[in-house]
């Protein structure tokens, strides 16, 4: 699962500053970014913000993206309310077999850049989220599908994204815990090479098995967590800059 995400311009940008120029980074911060939600210091994907995604179509420019994946086949606005809440994440062991994700994930997949991500622990029943990112500090690269919508109401395409997830690691095991889920999850995090054989064309099911062959759990070693303040409630403290900020929790040092 991955339902909270922190996401900084410059970690979105990350991709196009690898493979453009100054001239396409400036219009890109000048035109597209205050079309997003950015800078995210802790959204939930059920707020479905606005982000910057890398499809297929276009690897090394952003376009701006809604969180919630609103299939092809979604009618009206009633349709889409109802539906875009279960396609956040999209798990990446049938994505080629449900009707939500199979056309997605065979014809349009696309990349995530993000500082980190949030979940939670479970302990004496409460919880206590964690902040999850990379050890190096570099942004983590989750692989996702994506649609353009034809809203029937306007006429114009909305762009929607799910994150694809995969089994949790031996690190995600210990953190998310939910005793309601059958195992731990957690994104499926691609590394550069990886990434670009994400967005490769599929053509045949032998294409299909070496994607299904990137979905795996990324290596906990290369990853870092601590624990942060509340995320749901009245102790939330927003969307602000120090959410992501270590607090420590006594009953669970002991």
């Amino acid at each position: 699962m991955c339902y909270d995400i922190k996401a900084s311009l410059e970690a979105q940008l990350k991709r196009a500053r690898q493979y453009g120029d100054e001239i396409a980074i400036r219009e890109i911060e000048e035109k597209l970014a205050p079309l997003t939600d950015l800078p995210i210091y802790h959204a939930s994907g059920f707020q479905h913000p606005r982000l910057f995604i890398y499809t297929d179509d276009e690897p090394s420019i952003p376009r701006v993206a809604t969180w919630g994946l609103v299939p092809h086949w979604v009618k009206d606005h009633n349709q889409q309310k109802k539906i875009w809440n279960n396609t956040l994440n999209a798990r990446g062991e049938t994505i080629f077999e449900k009707p939500a994700f199979r056309t997605a994930a065979k014809y349009h997949r696309c990349l995530i850049f993000v500082d980190g991500f949030y979940e939670h622990h479970h302990f004496k029943g409460k919880t206590y989220p964690h902040f999850i990112s990379r050890r190096d500090g570099q942004p983590l690269v989750f692989a996702g599908l994506w649609n353009p919508w034809l809203d029937p109401e306007t006429g114009e395409y909305l762009n929607t994204f799910s994150i694809v997830t995969t089994e949790g690691n031996p690190m995600m095991a210990h953190i998310h815990n939910n005793p309601k889920l059958a195992g731990p999850r957690m994104p499926l995090i691609l590394d550069e090479e990886l990434s670009d054989k994400w967005l490769i064309e599929v053509e045949e099911d032998l294409d299909i098995k070496a994607l299904q062959d990137l979905i795996h759990s990324y290596p906990e070693e290369e990853l870092q967590a601590h624990t942060v303040g509340k995320l749901r409630g009245k102790e939330y403290a927003g969307n602000v800059p120090e959410i992501s900020e270590e607090v420590v929790y006594p009953e669970l040092k002991e």
